[in-house]
């Protein structure tokens, strides 16, 4: 059985798409990103329609899977407003909520 691990071990791999490099598992990044947790929510709400959780459960789930998709939402709405400034700041105008009032030069009363 031995013998057989290492042969596997000894040969190279094979690159599914050679344009892009291969994602080594030491190498991994080993925080959660944003679709891990949009994967999470999926999973919940696969898990909750095939019946996966008791009724006691459901009421926990849920508030789980609300607050996710809350916080999901949130960074999806940071994501966007980012975007439309770099698009903005791109096309040389800047919206009049970023825009500072100008300044007023006080007047000396003589």
């Amino acid at each position: 059985m031995t013998e057989v691990t290492q042969k596997q071990e000894q040969q190279p791999t094979e690159v599914a798409n050679p344009g892009q490099p291969v994602a080594n598992p030491s190498q991994q990044s080993t925080g959660i990103q944003i679709a891990d947790l949009q994967m999470i929510l999926n999973i919940i709400d696969l898990a909750s329609s095939r019946g996966a959780f008791r009724a006691q459960e459901l009421t926990q789930v849920g508030g789980i899977a609300d607050k996710l998709n809350s916080f999901l939402s949130e960074i999806a709405a940071q994501a966007k407003a980012k975007e439309e400034q770099a698009k903005a700041k791109e096309e040389g105008t800047v919206s009049t909520a970023e825009t500072p009032a100008p300044a007023e030069t006080p007047t000396e009363a003589k």
